[in-house]
């Protein structure tokens, strides 16, 4: 059995071992695939992992050893899902793996846009003091989370993790999500409707997936429905927000300030809007690199390849068993 891995530093840089994967065949790994090499590559295969490489139909149809399909990731839209679906190629994900590191990132985020902790660090190594009797300096004010409101875009599993610290600091939570579990309510918590969480929260955090109803779901209309001085934190997919209206409610101060682990275009063009904005903060798309977080990912394949090659495969999104 031919298994290739398509792409795989960004999981796996190499302090973690892909050996047992050779247990189940030939392995081979790529550091990472173009597209106009995914067909010469996989051509032969029995088994293609991947995590962003893209997967066309027109790959797909030039594959006909290929038998399961394995995204190092949650998501998966860099398979054409309905064409494996149409070829009977099973496609596998990874549902949850850093549920916590990236609620924990969330925070880090707001926490940055909050206390300016980088900056000022920043400041104090430069030799920075106001005179020399002076034993403090700011130039942005601390800003106190207690008794603020936070609303929670996407209520799942890491927007539990968020809402769960945020009650932690004293804030109350909004949440807006297409599904409810009532069980997640107590005073501190309830649903609502997006109108009243976008007037009402002095944070709004992202944890929704990009599907066609959330795609740009923050933008310049919605902004303006927003509390002034509001704070957008946003690690979950950049296609959420239309990037050039937070610029612009980041530049008039409509927008407080903006944490982001995920844009549109990554890595972005230096041109980009957000790079220039006042008081944004990006990571690069970082929220679920802890080391945990990649052991899991490559524990999970494993489980993945090993229960398709039982005849049970599990973590299925095509529907193809």
């Amino acid at each position: 059995m031919k298994i290739v891995i398509l792409d795989y530093p960004r999981e796996n840089p190499g302090e973690i071992s892909w050996e047992k994967f050779h247990q189940y065949g030939e392995v081979i790994r790529y550091p990472h695939t173009l597209p106009g090499q995914v067909t010469e590559r996989i051509s032969d295969a029995d088994i293609v992992f991947l995590n962003k490489t893209v997967v066309t139909k027109e790959d797909l149809e030039k594959c006909p050893n290929l038998k399961f399909i394995s995204v190092i990731a949650t998501g998966y839209n860099t398979v054409d899902v309905g064409a494996a679906r149409k070829l009977g190629i099973p496609v596998a994900n990874i549902p949850s793996y850093g549920t916590e590191a990236i609620g924990q990132h969330a925070v880090a985020l707001l926490l940055e846009a909050t206390n300016h902790v980088g900056y000022h660090d920043g400041e104090v190594r430069k030799g920075r003091r106001n005179d020399e009797n002076d034993w403090c300096f700011w130039d942005y004010p601390n800003i106190e989370l207690e008794n603020k409101t936070m609303g929670i875009i996407g209520l799942g599993r890491i927007g539990q993790i968020t809402s769960r610290v945020a009650q932690a600091f004293g804030m109350k939570v909004l949440a807006y999500d297409s599904y409810q579990n009532k069980s997640l309510e107590n005073e501190n918590c309830r649903y609502t409707d997006l109108d009243t969480l976008l007037k009402s929260s002095d944070v709004i955090a992202l944890h929704c997936p990009l599907l066609p109803e959330t795609e740009n779901i923050i933008n310049k209309e919605r902004i303006a429905k927003m509390k002034d001085g509001v704070i957008i934190i946003n690690n979950s997919r950049g296609a959420l927000i239309v990037e050039e209206d937070l610029a612009e409610a980041l530049n008039s101060g409509k927008v407080y300030a903006a944490g982001l682990d995920a844009l549109r275009k990554e890595p972005p063009d230096m041109e980009h809007p957000l790079l220039k904005a006042k008081n944004c903060f990006i990571t690069p798309h970082i929220s679920w690199a802890a080391i945990e977080c990649r052991q899991r990912l490559v524990d999970l394949s494993l489980d993945n390849l090993i229960h398709y090659i039982e005849g049970h495969p599990v973590n299925i999104v095509n529907g193809v068993r």
